[in-house]
């Protein structure tokens, strides 16, 4: 009954209701609707591997489960770097057979995770370990959930769509970033308009996951920044969401606490293996606060920054998140506030909620600062800006429980906030460049 209402008021929101107080009506009432959801429904989590040691583990774990023949899901860039050798090496010795796929994709279509699930069905593989960042990851649930189901990864889309659980799935992240492997969606876009729609079903978590440092170890130092910031939106989002439980919160509080300290060592030296682990788990526990308080307006306005200008997700993340802070400031004082005492970020934890929630948000841009994020988008176009709101609204209204609500008017002046930022820094980088 739940489910069949969420699907009912989607229909609901259209272009036109932007601006009118339905959109608004529709955007809670959905919110409420998955805050019960949330409640009814249990949220599997992976059994999880930490440590040099996590992705022999893992496969011990899924030869013990009886799979025999394994596809390995990656990108090309991380197969020529040797990077699913680790996990490839060992099964080599435990004589366990595997195919792997590396044409994941940034953001990839639904045409990559196609050509994905034809090979693993021509192969005969009976599971699944991703090896990647969170589009292999995502790639990979869609891939096993559409071949357990024999379907094409496009019918997932939306709510709990799958009526059978995915292959035996295993997940080894590479990056510290979406958590990805802890959560109940997965992303995919369009292979035309590259819009990104979400999958949502308890059924794709893994089955076990290996949060490995030094495979985290190569990571460059722009990617470990974008990835992080990734983190960091995550657990602010759902620590800021109408839907936060204690739970939640304890998830959240502990990744933010983790990106401030950890972020900027990683960043400065990739090898630090406990900076790596400790952005691992962070990552981690951001999926899982986000499984059940969701996400908001940032990740709604990144995702069309990646689809109109390719922009890099956790990149587009870092670009968007101050704008969000200043305008959910005044209505989640008190809780962030509550955060910034909680993590102990605070120089003085007696000064007001206004007072101490502007601190957060004040280490929040400085650390921004301080891992090298560029805050700009080249030729961004206003004429584009209609279709990107209304795309971020639909989205926020589908999926979300924000703190505050915007209609159409209020996402374009964001992006018209961006959009003047960084023609002006691309301006005086120019005007620069030609003096030097």
């Amino acid at each position: 009954m739940l489910i069949k209402k969420c699907s009912n008021l989607t229909q609901l929101l259209h272009n036109d209701t932007l601006n009118h107080l339905g959109y608004l009506t529709v955007a809670k009432t959905r919110a409420k609707v998955l805050a019960a959801v949330s409640r009814l429904i249990p949220m599997p989590r992976p059994l999880l591997f930490v440590g040099e040691q996590a992705c022999d583990e893992l496969c011990d774990m899924l030869i013990n489960e009886g799979n025999t023949k394994v596809l390995i899901v990656t990108d090309a860039v991380l197969n020529k770097l040797g990077v699913p050798s680790k996990v490839t090496d060992y099964l080599d010795t435990k004589n366990i057979r595997y195919q792997v796929y590396d044409g994941i994709t940034p953001d990839p279509t639904y045409k990559v995770m196609e050509e994905g699930l034809a090979l693993s069905i021509d192969a005969g593989c009976d599971s699944v370990i991703g090896i990647g960042g969170g589009s292999v990851i995502d790639a990979a649930k869609m891939i096993a959930m559409s071949q357990s189901n024999n379907c094409k990864p496009k019918r997932l889309i939306g709510l709990f769509k799958a009526r059978k659980p995915c292959l035996p799935l295993y997940c080894i992240p590479t990056t510290a970033g979406t958590g990805s492997e802890a959560t109940i969606g997965a992303v995919a876009s369009d292979d035309q308009t590259h819009q990104k729609a979400i999958a949502i079903d308890p059924k794709m978590v893994p089955r076990a996951a290996a949060i490995d440092p030094t495979i985290m170890k190569g990571m460059p130092p722009h990617i470990t920044a974008d990835t992080g910031i990734d983190v960091l939106t995550h657990a602010l989002e759902a620590w800021m969401s109408v839907n936060a439980t204690a739970e939640t919160d304890y998830y959240a509080a502990s990744a933010v606490k983790a990106v401030m300290k950890y972020l900027p060592i990683a960043y400065k030296d990739g090898d630090n293996l406990k900076a790596r682990e400790e952005m691992g788990m962070a990552a981690h526990y951001g999926g899982i606060a986000l499984n059940k308080a969701a996400l908001g307006y940032v990740h709604a306005i990144a995702h069309q920054l990646g689809a109109y200008h390719g922009t890099p997700h956790g990149r587009a993340n870092a670009i968007v998140l101050p704008y969000i802070l200043e305008l959910n400031r005044k209505a989640s004082e008190k809780r962030l506030a509550a955060l910034a005492r909680k993590i102990g970020v605070v120089k003085n934890s007696q000064a007001s909620d206004g007072d101490v929630a502007d601190q957060l948000i004040t280490q929040v841009k400085t650390l921004l600062e301080t891992v090298g994020i560029d805050p700009t988008i080249n030729d961004m176009q206003a004429s584009d800006f209609d279709n990107m709101a209304k795309a971020a609204a639909k989205e926020v209204s589908d999926t979300y429980a924000v703190p505050v609500y915007m209609n159409g008017a209020g996402i374009k002046d964001i992006l018209v906030k961006i959009k003047t930022a960084s023609d002006k820094a691309n301006k005086d980088k120019s005007v620069s460049q030609k003096v030097s």
